[in-house]
């Protein structure tokens, strides 16, 4: 337990430095966003397996203090990234990022999934590391919303506790009537589907 005098230290920002997608970043993160002391292990496999082009535009699903979404940004410079979560400390800490990494093509808002995104068509990539605890509900509402954002022929990209990997293969089959198993490690899949 930490005493009185703690406290005030215990509220101020970390600062962690990150390099992804060969994009060096730093980033302000802080207790009770996910992973505040440094990029979590599912993350970094995550982005070994991205590929992005100059010009996509992409949707960073739960996108946390913005360690995807932000070396994403980077990756499209003549592209567009849209980075939302429900928390919104999450939200202000990746504009905040955004923001100190000097990165003006993405921007971070409020939203529960797909509920203040209303884009139809439009993204080129739907990526997300998924929450172990996101439930069979909310995540069969998010496939379907995800397969009617993207473009035809664009990428919903997902990592996930190995746990979860059937569980996504079948609804990713299901939605989008196909899946690619990117890498499976010792903790964590990276799996793919693609709008026809």
């Amino acid at each position: 337990m930490f005493s009185r005098q703690d406290i005030p230290k215990l509220k101020q920002d970390l600062l962690i430095e990150s390099n992804l997608l060969g994009s060096k970043l730093n980033l302000k993160t802080r207790w009770g966003v996910f992973s505040p002391r440094a990029i979590d292990d599912g993350t970094i496999l995550f982005m070994q397996y991205l590929d992005i082009a100059k010009n996509d535009k992409c949707l960073d699903l739960g996108c946390g203090y913005g360690p995807i979404g932000l070396s994403v940004a980077k990756s499209c410079p003549e592209g567009e990234v849209h980075m939302v979560d429900k928390d919104f400390v999450a939200v202000e800490l990746s504009n905040d990022n955004a923001k100190l990494n000097h990165i003006n093509n993405a921007e971070a808002y409020l939203s529960d999934a797909f509920s203040a995104v209303n884009k139809q068509n439009y993204f080129d990539q739907v990526l997300s590391n998924v929450p172990a605890k996101v439930g069979r509900e909310q995540l069969s509402i998010i496939l379907y919303d995800a397969y009617d954002a993207l473009k035809p022929g664009g990428k919903i990209t997902f990592v996930t506790i190995n746990g979860l990997r059937h569980f996504i293969k079948d609804n990713f089959k299901s939605v989008f009537g196909n899946y690619k198993k990117l890498k499976q490690g010792q903790k964590y899949t990276i799996a793919q589907a693609v709008k026809q």
